[in-house]
């Protein structure tokens, strides 16, 4: 079996749906026969809440590996959904103590067997650059940034493409590249909508725009329940937008 892909799905800013994007491709992918492996970085532990998997108080977590005081694998929450595992976040984590060091966490798949046992490892990570963000961008191949196109998310998104930059050039991860930039919320008769994903088209490559999510409640919808939108309600827009992205990304992986 080949060693697992790392998919890392981040914006240096908030809200624009970087769990959404994990849950729902995690969930996408395993439903599709693949093993999928998704890992929580952010301490709001969104991830459990989207997938119905209670917390556990105590309970071993992607950041208190970080801390050290567990092995990666002791954080696995399996088959969360079939063919679908969780390592969670812990919501009480202090940010300030999540280790000294930015390999920890691609080290500990690599040596635990866990890039064996899976397709795919996806990254859900918070929007703060810390050791949390800086485990996932050295641990992963490629990174995908969803964002609203709103102006702001342009900045966002220029100010992750520096970090991957300082990521990929100074010998951290020099294997790490952008797989795309995936718009989110998006209403394609708002002409902001067309400009804003046009401009990052231009300043990236219209290569690397990936098709969108459409804006659907939905999705709010199906965390509400604790489940994939997939699961939720199968025909709806954004499930098939969903899908759309896990095929662009499959397409993709081998030619950026």
């Amino acid at each position: 079996m080949a060693a697992a892909r790392i998919l890392v799905i981040t914006n240096r800013k908030g809200g624009t749906g970087k769990t959404s994007m994990a849950v729902n491709l995690a969930s996408e992918y395993a439903a599709r026969g693949r093993k999928v492996l998704l890992i929580d970085l952010d301490s709001q532990s969104h991830c459990a809440v989207g997938l119905g998997v209670p917390p556990v108080r105590g309970a071993a977590s992607a950041q208190s590996f970080l801390a050290g005081r567990n092995s990666l694998r002791d954080a696995l929450r399996q088959q969360v959904l079939p063919g679908l595992d969780l390592v969670p976040a812990d919501p009480l984590f202090n940010h300030n103590g999540s280790g000294d060091t930015s390999t920890a966490l691609g080290v500990a798949l690599q040596a635990e067997g866990l890039l064996e046992d899976y397709d795919l490892v996806l990254l859900d990570t918070p929007p703060s650059l810390d050791g949390l963000l800086l485990n996932a961008l050295c641990a992963a191949d490629r990174v995908l940034v969803p964002f609203v196109p709103h102006f702001l998310s342009g900045e966002g998104v220029r100010q992750l493409a520096r970090v991957i930059f300082r990521v990929a050039s100074r010998g951290m991860n020099d294997k790490l590249k952008v797989l795309g930039f995936v718009p989110v919320m998006l209403d394609t008769r708002i002409g902001l909508h067309r400009e804003v994903c046009e401009g990052l088209g231009h300043q990236f490559g219209r290569n690397r725009l990936l098709p969108g999510i459409r804006n659907d409640i939905r999705v709010a919808e199906a965390f509400g329940r604790g489940k994939p939108v997939r699961q939720h309600a199968a025909h709806c827009r954004a499930a098939q937008d969903f899908a759309v992205v896990a095929d662009a990304i499959d397409r993709m992986w081998v030619t950026v």
